[in-house]
């Protein structure tokens, strides 16, 4: 198994657009095995913040650090990597076949991706339609595929963006348990979410993001019982803040 990536490292973090900043100095860190819920308003910048953790955007300024390594970007260190959507995205072709092609991508040797193709069919309670298109499932079996197939490669840590944010109740808690094996396996999970039930359930530290900045970071239990901030405390009870 190769040298984990982690932790990670973000200082002051600022990401601006025509003169605004969006992200206006967030400091970050993930440790291995950690899982870490990202919780704010709408337009707090929590989506924005996991792209540029995981390298899909450039900050305007701040660093970003895996283990004394430079940029997400570099080599192998992208593929210890995964993210996943709020809409699954899926190639045109079977079941089966989206996950055996993310397993080339990750450059593992053909010998061993079937064995592994199976277990993720598994985890996803998928093995009975993997030669199904992966278009003709439902939104929630698409999103269980998604999640099982940035799994398949094991990587050191995951990033999701309202995974759940559109599926039923038995789907939420389908790919609830998908995340929680992985993180009991070792990866570590940002987790960006609207849903305060799911961020307890899930949790174990919470950082609360608010007009681009982390105005307020630790464990779930003390957030959830104790919020430091009036606005956490506005948005637990339900309030539109601004």
């Amino acid at each position: 198994m190769p040298e984990s990536i982690l932790p990670l490292q973000a200082q002051d973090l600022r990401y601006q657009v025509n003169g605004r900043a969006l992200i206006d100095g967030i400091s970050f860190a993930v440790d291995a095995g950690s899982f870490t819920v990202v919780l704010g308003p709408n337009g707090a910048g929590k989506s924005l913040l996991l792209r540029l953790l995981h390298g899909l955007i450039e900050p305007t300024a701040g660093t970003i650090a895996w283990k004394g390594a430079a940029s997400a970007r570099e080599g192998a260190l992208r593929l210890r990597q995964a993210m996943v959507f709020q809409r699954p995205v899926l190639l045109r072709r079977s079941v089966e076949a989206n996950i055996r092609f993310a397993l080339k991508w990750l450059g593992v040797p053909r010998a061993g991706r079937a064995a592994m193709v199976d277990a993720a069919l598994e985890r996803a309670g998928l093995a009975d339609k993997r030669r199904v298109p992966a278009r003709l499932l439902s939104v929630g079996e698409q999103q269980r595929l998604v999640v099982a197939r940035a799994l398949g490669g094991q990587p050191d840590i995951m990033f999701l963006d309202e995974p759940t944010a559109s599926l039923d109740p038995a789907s939420v808690l389908q790919i609830e348990a998908l995340l929680a094996e992985a993180n009991r396996a070792g990866t570590a999970v940002v987790l960006v979410t609207h849903d305060i039930g799911q961020a307890r359930r899930l949790g174990r530290e919470i950082v609360f993001v608010h007009r681009g900045r982390v105005i307020e970071r630790g464990p779930a239990e003390r957030f959830f019982g104790r919020p430091d901030t009036l606005a956490a405390r506005a948005y637990l009870e339900g309030e539109i803040i601004v």
